[in-house]
């Protein structure tokens, strides 16, 4: 796609500060119910600390892939099976930290072994056939979220309400983008937050005047809580790391090296799970930003950035992090690939943790705002799939079964669970349903090609 600001290009500073914060608050609603979510499970886990750990695990991302990947790093919801598993067998907080050093490790590992024997493979595995649609998938499969947070506004019960201000803010997006000056066509999702955040408190205002809780789609529990009682802490408060609650419950003691063996068993193979969406999502921002980053920067890179990251992200936040496809949306919708962005972004997620206000403004923002948001998000990164797939010849047989096995198995939410565990009421280790697609992409590519590593079929199947 044509960009406005390529990778290496360098806005103005007052520019980069509101793209900054653009991206910030496009990946904050996601980076900060992680934590929220553990907490659930039986361990605090500060939503600043989270955010710290995201700006910093994305530091640690760009500089090992030479700052030529723009993508910020947050924390990755596919690890909350492992959290919960590990909580309910009391390894703590340390734990936690040791299971994504595991987790991190594997990337490691496999980024040495590409170093040595090169990613040229990468691309006979994963042709535009396979990645088109696995890229799809990703938008698609956290469509659900969106329109979720649009419906129930995080919560359980149906409003029309909800849906309407999701759609407010959704459509207020399209309008900045698409009908706004050069300048806010650049910040669509500040626009568009900042509009269904306003309707948002408007309805709620309007709510509690008239005693309708329906209306009362706003929250000002975060508030309540930073500054009620109004302390030093209601303005500046360092966040809870993670590492110093480790520290404090001396985790090192409860620990026995049989524990340390179950950690690993329980989150080594979401690290080699995780591979697939790693490679899809460096392969979806390489074709938004025209250059191949399995290439160069290169997969090693982008994995040593993945999985150092995620190691130190979880030492300060508690949470593995992950490339966010809500940040891959921004740049694709924005055009703004500079790295410089993110770069502040990451710096300003790091800053900004420390401040109270700040973040309880950002845990204010309704989800059904968000909702709408991702709405646009997540539907420019399925739409990046299918553009990755108009040079497929989709008259041929071969190349439909490839697609159409990838899109079923994703969409119907196919997964292979394996074990038992009777802490957690449920499986030890899940395959998710993206692993699950690429599988049979792969699988079918081989069986059509005849065991051969094709890139897509080129000859029409003629019955």
């Amino acid at each position: 796609m044509k960009l406005v600001y390529d990778v290496s290009d360098k806005p103005k500073f007052s520019k980069t500060i509101v793209f900054a914060f653009q991206q910030m608050i496009a990946i904050m609603a996601a980076t900060l119910l992680v934590p929220m979510i553990v907490s659930s499970y039986g361990l605090v886990a500060d939503p600043a600390a989270a955010l710290f750990g995201a700006g910093i695990g994305t530091l640690v991302y760009i500089f090992f892939t030479k700052k030529k990947s723009p993508v910020f790093l947050g924390s990755s919801f596919t690890f909350l099976g492992a959290y919960a598993a590990s909580i309910g067998q009391n390894f703590g907080y340390l734990g936690i930290i040791i299971g994504v050093l595991f987790a991190g490790l594997v990337y490691v590992v496999i980024g040495i072994i590409i170093k040595a024997v090169g990613s040229g493979w990468v691309n006979k595995l994963m042709p535009a056939v396979i990645i088109g649609p696995i890229v799809a998938l990703i938008g698609l499969s956290l469509s659900g979220t969106a329109t979720g947070w649009m419906a129930s506004n995080g919560g359980d019960n149906y409003s029309l309400l909800t849906i309407l201000v999701g759609a407010v803010t959704f459509f207020a997006i399209v309008i900045a983008s698409v009908k706004g000056s050069q300048n806010i066509k650049l910040i669509p999702f500040i626009v568009g937050i900042g509009v269904g955040y306003v309707f948002a408190l408007i309805l709620t205002l309007i709510g509690k005047a008239a005693g309708n809780e329906a209306m009362q789609i706003l929250s000002f529990d975060s508030f309540k809580s930073a500054f009620v009682p109004f302390s030093v802490a209601s303005i500046v408060k360092m966040p809870d790391f993670f590492f110093l609650k480790a520290i404090q419950e001396k985790g090192w003691e409860a620990l026995s090296a049989a524990d340390i063996g179950s950690i690993a068993l329980i989150y080594v193979p979401i690290g080699v799970v995780e591979l697939a969406q790693h490679i899809a999502d460096h392969k979806n921002l390489g074709n938004i930003i025209n250059k191949d980053l399995i290439t160069d920067p290169g997969l090693d890179n982008t994995l040593f950035g993945d999985g150092v990251g995620s190691i130190v992200g979880s030492i300060f936040g508690g949470a593995a992090n992950t490339t966010y496809g809500e940040s891959i949306g921004c740049v694709a919708i924005t055009g703004n690939a500079s790295i410089i962005s993110i770069i502040t972004a990451a710096i300003g997620c790091m800053v900004l943790s420390f401040f109270t206000p700040f973040v309880a403004l950002i845990n204010s923002i309704p989800k059904c705002v968000m909702g709408g948001a991702c709405v646009a998000l997540y539907g420019f990164i399925a739409v990046s799939g299918l553009q990755m797939l108009r040079k497929v010849d989709l008259n041929n047989s071969k190349n439909l079964f490839i697609v159409s096995g990838i899109l079923v198995t994703g969409i119907g939410g196919l997964t292979l669970q394996f074990g038992f565990n009777e802490m957690t009421q449920g499986p030890v280790l899940t395959v998710t349903s993206l692993a699950v697609a690429l599988i049979f992409g792969i699988i079918t590519n081989l069986i059509v090609n005849d065991g051969k590593l094709v890139a897509d079929s080129s000859e029409t199947d003629k019955k």
